[in-house]
C-alpha cells in the first residue's frame, strides 16, 4: 500500500480484465458521479466490492456474474496481476479505496447485464471490447491508468511475477 488508513478505512474492490480470442478487453461505460470531477463519463473494467468474508477472487467471481451474466468459480482466477489504491469521492461512495486486478481470458462471451445493482444500473451507459491499440489511442477516460501497457504485456503471455502497481486515477 502507498498509504497506511487504518484496514476499516479501505474499501477493497476486485477488478476483472475479462479477454477475449481477439486480445480485447471488456469495459464498461459509465456517468461519472464524484461532486469533483471534470469528467462526465468513463471507461472501466468489471467489478466492484469485497463483502464481508469474500476473498477478492471470490469477489471478482461474483461481481464478473452479475455484472456480465458469465459464471465462474474463484478458482477460475490466477493471481493479482495488478492493484492500484487512493483516495476519492466517487458521489455515492467516499474513502479510501484499494482495487485488485485479476485477468481471465474466454474465447468468447454474450455480455448480460441484467444483474446490475441499483446505483450500477442507474450509471451505465454501454459496454465495449477493447483492443490494446484502442486502448492506446483512447481520447475518454479509460480507468485504470495504464490499462494499455498491462494488457500489452498479458495478451502477449506476459503475467507479472507480482502484482503491477498502476497510478491511481482520481
Amino acid at each position: 500500500m502507498l498509504i497506511e488508513p487504518g484496514e476499516s478505512d479501505v474499501r477493497r474492490s476486485a477488478r476483472v480484465l475479462l479477454v477475449d480470442a481477439h486480445d480485447r478487453v471488456l469495459l464498461f461505460k459509465s456517468l461519472v458521479t464524484a461532486p469533483d470531477s471534470d469528467h462526465e463519463a468513463l471507461w472501466h473494467t468489471v467489478g466492484g466490492g469485497v463483502e464481508p468474508g469474500e476473498t477478492p477472487a471470490e469477489a471478482a467471481a461474483r461481481e464478473l456474474g452479475e455484472e456480465t451474466g458469465l459464471k465462474v468459480g474463484a478458482e477460475a482466477f490466477g493471481p493479482v496481476v495488478a492493484s492500484t489504491e487512493g483516495a476519492a469521492d466517487l458521489g455515492f461512495v467516499p474513502g479510501y479505496f484499494h482495487d485488485d486486478y485479476f485477468f481471465l481470458r474466454v474465447a468468447a462471451h454474450d455480455v448480460d447485464t441484467a444483474g446490475f445493482e441499483a446505483q450500477e444500473a442507474s450509471t451505465f451507459l454501454t459496454f465495449g471490447w477493447w483492443s490494446v491499440a484502442e486502448l492506446e489511442a483512447a481520447r475518454e477516460w479509460v480507468v485504470p491508468l495504464g490499462l494499455a501497457g498491462l494488457m500489452r504485456d498479458l495478451v502477449a503471455g506476459r503475467v507479472p511475477a507480482v502484482p503491477v502497481e498502476l497510478p491511481w486515477h482520481h
